[in-house]
């Protein structure tokens, strides 16, 4: 990576924080508000977790850590997807840092995720988690 453009991408839920994690954390809900993936990790730091899919056609397996967990407020993990056509190291997986904070009764989510290489590239990925988190709003919202 040549930069380090962090891309943010925030949402109020009309839920509690504990609903908005169970969503965070219940494979079934990521697969529906992850394009379609399949997640496998027992969310504990130092656990490994995948990303399982289908891209535009192409199989993928995405791959990272679990950082940090502290249930209902923050959910930390690295991130590297081979289909970026980067090596896979260290310094190309991304960090994606879930936040969750109370706000009017419902709660705020923030997604960031580090190490983009340039603006443009922050930006494009900012599009993606804008959509992401609306989707996690969606499903947290339906009950």
């Amino acid at each position: 990576m040549t930069g380090n453009y962090v891309a943010t991408s925030d949402i109020t839920i009309a839920a509690p924080a504990e609903r908005v994690w169970a969503v965070l954390t219940d494979p079934a809900a990521v697969k529906e508000f992850m394009f379609g993936t399949d997640v496998r990790t027992d969310w504990s730091p130092g656990s490994s977790i995948t990303w399982r899919g289908e891209w535009e056609g192409k199989a993928y397996e995405d791959r990272g850590s679990i950082v940090d967990v502290e249930p209902g407020s923050r959910l930390v993990m690295t991130h590297f997807s081979p289909l970026s056509g980067q090596e896979d190291v260290p310094e190309n997986y991304h960090t994606l840092t879930w936040t969750l904070e109370e706000s009017g009764g419902g709660t705020k989510l923030t997604l960031s995720q580090d190490n983009n290489g340039s603006a443009e590239e922050a930006e494009h990925s900012k599009g993606m988690w804008d959509n992401l988190v609306a989707s996690v709003k969606e499903i947290a919202e339906r009950e």
